[in-house]
């Protein structure tokens, strides 16, 4: 062990794995000590039911972009598995542990846990935490007055420019001396046809084409679950795993608008804004991870049927465009906007089933995985909010409105591929006669729709209707425009 040990700072990457517009990693620098880049893949993470592969891939690829530019200041991240407390432990060993700077992160409860833990664990080892204001996200609010104007302040702040030289870190050669006492992780990972890859290299390609050219549709195909695979930025897992700030994303479009474009990235923007939004309600709500944000809704009871479950999560529902988009979702981590809500209203509406029970394998499958998002959107799509206009999906008119010639659905679902298309979208119209002919077997080759929609759709709007006018719901929704004074703004959303 070192008895004279050198006073370093340490930045701890967690949802910020940029080196531009990176707020800790500028505090970092302005000390007057040799920084450490340090990631922690906590191994009560890699095993918590909300992740997935696709997840841990995707850091690994965000950090081995950040080492390919590290390396000319002769230093990388240190990668490693265990916890974080043990970490710094570790570290303890060879180095004097000045201040640790890292973003603020609105997590699940085990991250709010964990960083807890490590407040305390700090505290009793003389180690300053310092954790920067992410996206513009503030922690500690009680209401939302004025929250939209903090945020736009925050957006219009110039962006952080971060100025690098070798000798204000750790060496590559002192690092890998470093591992040998830990458990590392090889940031090598398999290629994937469909997943995006991670990384602020990749994030700035998929934002400099979007801007050249592809938004140029944004608002013509936003709601078309082919079409908007191309005409979407696509940033959403760069901005979720940090990659890239919303900050130097907003900047971006400000820059590129023009009297031409600015519908469609005036729309762009605005949903950055709802973004953040929702990453906010979900700090200050930080219950709605298990339960309905208004608790009026928490005596709603559905009964579990795990065979709906097992067909909703298999993409074997009997309703093409469903069964699409999870399959979709399934192989390339990516959805649009509305077909994610269609499938949440479709679990919790047409299965009626808890959004409870969806939860955990949707956040598996979304590469961009944003725990302020999913659950806030999870509860205004399954109705339970109180404040939002409830919407109750038909995967059969969305079918026909947005996949018109079913060119997603034959792609996703090739057992329909060959049908006329009126079939590829409501395959149980098919007599016996057009079965044979089209040598096609409803129920073998696809199945049967698993529900009657029509009587499903009727009770889910006669039950969900009428719990608006429960005294309990309405005085709940009340706390929430309240606290979030966004009641107006709230439902614009809805329009996507």
């Amino acid at each position: 062990m070192n008895t004279n040990k050198e006073e370093i700072h340490v930045v701890w990457f967690k949802r910020d794995m940029r080196l531009q517009d990176n707020e800790a990693i500028y505090n970092a620098l302005e000390a007057n000590k040799r920084v450490l880049f340090l990631y922690v893949f906590e191994n009560s993470l890699l095993e918590d039911p909300h992740y997935d592969k696709r997840h841990w891939d995707f850091i690994k690829q965000s950090l081995a972009d950040l080492n390919t530019d590290l390396k000319k200041y002769d230093t990388k991240v240190l990668c490693v598995q265990t916890e974080v407390v043990n970490t710094f432990n570790q570290l303890f060993n060879y180095y004097k542990i000045n201040t640790v700077f890292s973003h603020q992160e609105t997590g699940l409860l085990i991250t709010y846990n964990r960083d807890k833990e490590f407040t305390r664990y700090c505290r009793n080892n003389s180690v300053n935490w310092v954790e920067n204001n992410n996206n513009g996200v503030l922690r500690g609010l009680l209401n939302r007055e004025d929250w939209f104007d903090k945020w736009d302040d925050f957006m219009y702040d110039s962006l952080i420019k971060n100025e690098y030289n070798a000798a204000k870190f750790i060496s590559i050669e002192e690092i890998t001396q470093l591992e040998k006492y830990f458990q590392i992780v090889d940031l090598k990972t398999p290629k994937h046809k469909y997943f995006q890859k991670g990384g602020t290299r990749t994030a700035w390609r998929y934002a400099n084409t979007f801007f050249d050219k592809r938004h140029e549709k944004y608002m013509f195909n936003i709601s078309k679950p082919a079409l908007a695979r191309e005409s979407c930025s696509r940033l959403s897992p760069y901005i979720a795993w940090g990659n890239i700030s919303i900050r130097q994303v907003f900047n971006e479009a400000l820059r590129c608008k023009t009297a031409t474009n600015k519908k469609h990235l005036g729309a762009f923007i605005s949903r950055l804004r709802w973004q953040a939004h929702f990453i906010q309600k979900f700090e200050m709500e930080h219950t709605m991870e298990n339960a309905s944000i208004n608790k009026g809704y928490q005596k709603l009871k559905k009964s579990i049927s795990l065979e709906y479950q097992k067909a909703w999560e298999e993409g074997k529902t009997g309703f093409p465009l469903i069964d699409a988009c999870m399959r979709c979702l399934t192989e390339t981590g990516y959805l649009n906007f509305r077909m994610r809500a269609m499938l949440v209203s479709f679990f919790t509406h047409i299965l009626w089933q808890p959004w409870q029970a969806s939860s955990q394998h949707l956040s598996r499958l979304f590469l961009d995985f944003e725990p302020g998002i999913h659950f806030p959107q999870l509860q205004m799509n399954a109705g339970e909010t109180g404040i939002n206009l409830l919407r109750i999906y038909n995967p059969i008119k969305n079918s026909l409105e947005h996949d018109e010639d079913g060119t997603f659905i034959r792609k996703w679902i090739p057992e329909l591929a060959h049908l006329e298309t009126p079939f590829v979208h409501e395959p149980y119209l098919m007599t016996p006669l057009d079965q044979q002919f089209n040598n096609f077997e409803l129920g073998v080759d696809y199945p049967n729709p698993i529900v009657e929609i029509k009587v499903a759709r009727k009770k889910a709007s006669d039950i969900l209707w009428n719990m608006k006018k429960n005294t309990d719901v309405k005085k709940e929704s009340e706390r929430i425009l309240k606290k979030h004074t966004l009641s107006n703004r709230d439902s614009l959303l809805n329009t996507d």
